[in-house]
């Protein structure tokens, strides 16, 4: 068209036409944008005024608030303390989610409960003593470059001298390594920056062998020092027989830092008690607090690790302690491996900057900070610029020239974290409950905010890496007081989240935490954590191989050597197979259980009544419990883990019986009081059943003798053991036909009942003989068909589904045939299941079976392999 003297192009007449729309848009939505702020802004006010909240505690909200399927961008994995175990949550939203299981017993997890995590708990024992508790201390997450990989976490017990290793692809404890010469450690655990190691500590100094020494040898015969536990990345496992230990003075180490960048290779571990003071209340010496803190300076232990490394592998090096390979302090020194360098008094923590070039150490008994400098302390080290040496011959470097500078923060500085941006550092001051945030570059103070109260550790994001994130910091504060509402003399613990991305810190919100007593916390963005969601099926999760009893859906059975009984169990919606176990009194009990479902979060749990055993299974997951039947009686079993509208049918009955005593059976009893027509009608019904029983096993014995069972020997001795069984019904029959043909209706139904049982003993064992033979007979599987048989049992389809009879679902003989394009109605159902509730079809099934099918959350591949595996079951339809 013409505008003018100009010719508009098509092209932009259109844009007009979007950019005129477009307004038209905007401008509707500012006006009802500017309507629902005004209705918006009533109501807000209104709830304001009713709280007494000012604007800003609105605004803070907002910064922490998480609307619904929104997920938090930061992870945080907090020690649980004196519970022994982990706490997880998110940041911004200060939401828990998890209690990981560590060193203590967790019932909801059936951690200690059942026998694949009573294993791990064993690996903690100390010199034969089943250790109950733990002190959880210093998390630490696996690293590559000094950065965060999401991969592994460990966690020491400062109570009994243990690391821990726990998977964080499923969140649960791998590991437990017990350190065979320290008696107690606070200094664990720390990565190297590419995992190589983690780096335990320990706390209070005691002889490296098990026997007495008597207090007054102290200097002689106690020591300190830094244990190296080789770290497996790729396992995920600390391998004990190549780690190592550093042998120290009895200076009481304590907190510890892994040089990075410019200082790789090279470990930072403080200390406190260089006065080497041992007490003694009790015959009226001063107390410690008063002899371990008299000087004005305390060590900070250098030494290198790489180099270190390279001498444990040497036997001249070492010696091997309580099986565990001990590096003098002499050999240390000899080979330029160790040095002291003095520190503020009673200092807490030594944490390395980002680029590795500044370590900050803070004394608790001093109100300064004091940042060293590697480039001093390499050059001072390399030039053997020592100031002296210490009683035990490590040479020690002058303080003023490994020092960077020193700054006066508060009263009582602890910890330290980093932020993203160049210099900056944050500390915690526990006299004066702030934290501070300050330059350790230009050694200034920046901003100060108060926390509630007494501070110890902080939590930065990822803020101790060589990539930290800044954003937010968690002051971790060992008292409450009037924070929240009283719940005895014990309060919770108060983690504060403080957002620190403006020029001024801003305290967000409080956070109450009730377990043990939450020490230090480490935090990762969640987009580095990729947990998965179910395991591949019959896994034993914590070794992350198959496991020994997986059971798939129609592997259900009980089998009994000598006084042990082993039972194979399966877990479904909504039922356990088996339903009835009986067993004798004394009997000791395994049972395999095996979750068949692959939805996600369809976890089901399992106890026995009355004998203190509780498995948790998670998708895939085969789990052990093992117990002896000590008392006679009749326990239920059930799921513990609401798991559908049928949970609390999910259930069955374990029986045990005294062996020596003979029980009065009540039908027996019954049968007393009945009338010989009503004994003639049981006597008829039995027999009926028995009839029909005995037909089933008439069809599987033609199968078999069709099929010339004999060639195959594995199927030959299932069928030599059914008939077996099958062999003692003549006797039986004889027994209840003398006793029909004399009139006595009571015994002839007893020995008819006693037939029954050979019948199900045969019945069991011709079955699984039958199920063996099909595979032998049928046509050959193609690959497709062997991987659709494998997705069809460890996807969980078989747990409802038995192909040939009907069980908690439909046989799925002939199912590609019952519907028009039935190889894509089947896929399109087992893919999206919930897209078809409606269907009149399924909805007749779902009245039916009074179950619905789950979204198995198959993958289109699995899917159709599924659809080549029912294929070839209607191409042998005639032997199923």
């Amino acid at each position: 068209m013409k505008y003018g003297y100009f010719s508009i192009p098509s092209k932009e007449k259109s844009m007009r036409r979007q950019v005129k729309k477009f307004t038209s848009i905007a401008l509707a939505a500012a006006f009802s944008s500017t309507v629902a702020s005004a209705a918006v802004g009533g109501e807000l006010q209104k709830v304001m005024k009713e709280r007494g909240l000012t604007e800003r505690d609105v605004i803070r909200a907002a910064k922490t608030y998480n609307p619904t399927g929104v997920h938090d961008e930061f992870i945080v994995f907090s020690s649980g303390g004196q519970s022994g175990q982990m706490i997880v949550y998110g940041v911004p939203s200060m939401r828990i989610l998890k209690y990981i299981a560590v060193f203590t017993p967790e019932p909801w997890q059936g951690y200690g409960y059942d026998e694949d995590s009573k294993k791990i708990l064993a690996q903690g024992r100390i010199r034969g003593i089943d250790i109950t508790w733990g002190d959880t201390h210093h998390p630490a997450i696996s690293e590559k470059d000094g950065k965060y990989d999401g991969k592994w976490l460990v966690i020491n017990d400062k109570a009994n001298p243990r690391v821990a290793v726990i998977d964080l692809e499923d969140f649960e404890t791998k590991q437990i390594v017990v350190n065979p010469v320290f008696k107690s450690e606070h200094g664990g655990a720390f990565f190297t920056p590419n995992s190589e190691y983690v780096l335990e500590a320990c706390q209070y100094a005691a002889p490296f062998d098990n026997e007495y020494h008597a207090i007054e040898d102290y200097k002689e015969t106690y020591r300190g020092g830094v244990t190296f536990w080789k770290f497996d990345h790729k396992e995920g496992r600390i391998k004990p027989k190549q780690s190592f230990v550093l042998e120290m003075p009895p200076y009481m180490q304590d907190l510890s830092d892994a040089g990075k960048g410019a200082s790789y290779g090279w470990g930072f571990t403080n200390s406190f008690n260089s006065e080497m003071y041992t007490g003694g209340i009790e015959v009226g010496m001063p107390p410690n607090e008063a002899g371990m803190s008299r000087n004005d300076t305390d060590f900070l232990h250098v030494y290198n690790w790489k180099k270190l490394e390279q001498l444990a592998k040497d036997k001249k090096n070492y010696k091997m302690i309580n099986g565990i390979k001990v590096i003098p302090i002499d050999v240390a020194v000899k080979n330029d491996a160790l040095f002291l360098i003095p520190e503020p008094k009673s200092p807490h923590g030594v944490d390395v900057s980002p680029d590795g070039e500044y370590i900050t150490v803070c004394g608790k008994l001093d109100t300064h900070a004091s940042v060293y400098k590697w480039s001093k302390i390499k050059n001072l080290i390399k030039n053997h610029d020592f100031a002296g040496k210490d009683p035990y011959g490590i040479p020690i470097l002058d303080m003023k020239k490994s020092l960077h500078g020193q700054i006066e923060l508060g009263l009582g500085p602890l910890h330290n974290q980093y932020s993203n941006v160049d210099g900056e550092i944050y500390t915690s001051l526990y006299v004066d409950s702030q934290v501070v945030k300050w330059n350790y570059k230009k050694l200034k103070v920046l901003d100060k905010v108060n926390v509630h109260y007494n501070i110890g550790h902080l939590c930065g994001m990822e803020g101790k890496t060589a990539d930290p994130q800044g954003r937010y910091i968690i002051a971790l504060n060992k008292l409450v007081i009037d924070r929240f509402a009283p719940v005895g003399p014990l309060h919770p613990q108060n983690h504060q989240l403080i957002d620190i991305s403006g020029k001024k810190m801003d305290m967000l919100v409080d956070m109450p935490l009730p377990l043990g007593e939450p020490h230090q916390a480490v935090a990762i963005r969640a987009s580095k954590l990729h947990p998965i969601v179910r395991y591949k099926m019959g896994t034993n999760t914590k070794t992350g191989k198959p496991h020994v009893g997986k059971t798939l859906a129609g592997q259900e059975r009980i089998e009994r050597k000598g006084n042990h009984v082993y039972v194979y169990a399966t877990l479904v919606r909504s039922h356990i197979n088996p339903e009835r176990i009986t067993v004798n009194k004394g009997d000791v009990v395994t049972m395999y259980l095996t979750n068949l479902e692959r939805a996600q979060d369809e976890t089901h749990g399992f106890t026995v009544d009355d004998y203190n055993v509780h498995a948790s299974l998670e998708p895939g997951e085969t789990a052990e419990i093992k117990f002896e039947a000590k008392n006679e009686g009749v326990f239920p079993y059930y799921c513990t883990e609401f798991c559908s509208a049928l949970h609390l049918e999910m259930m069955g009955y374990l029986m045990v019986k005294d062996p020596n005593k003979k029980y009065v059976s009540a039908q027996k009893l019954k049968m007393k009081t009945m009338s010989p027509e009503e004994l003639k009608a049981e006597y008829q019904k039995v027999v009926a059943v028995n009839n029909a029983t005995d037909e089933v096993i008439q069809s599987v014995v033609k199968f078999l003798k069709d099929n010339h069972y004999e060639k195959y020997p594995v199927i030959k001795n299932l069928v030599d053991d059914a008939m077996d069984q099958y062999k003692k019904i003549p006797e039986q029959k004889k027994k209840a036909d003398a006793a029909l043909k004399a009139g006595d209706y009571e015994k002839a139904i007893l020995f008819e009942n006693m037939i029954w049982q050979y019948m199900v003993k045969t019945a069991d064992a011709g079955i699984r003989a039958k199920d063996l033979l099909v595979k032998e007979v049928a046509t050959k599987q193609s690959a497709a068909v062997q991987r659709g048989e494998k997705a069809f049992n460890e996807g969980g389809c078989s747990g409802c589904h038995v192909i040939g009879k009907v069980s908690s679902g439909p046989d799925l003989t002939g199912v590609l045939e019952r519907h028009e394009n039935g190889k894509k109605w089947v896929k399109d159902f087992i893919l999206h299941p919930e897209k078809k509730y409606d269907d009149p079809y399924v909805k007749g099934m779902i009245d039916y079976f009074k179950i619905k099918m789950p979204n198995q959350h198959m993958s289109e591949k699995e899917v159709d392999d599924i659809i080549e595996y029912l294929k070839w079951i209607d191409e042998n339809a005639n032997l199923f």
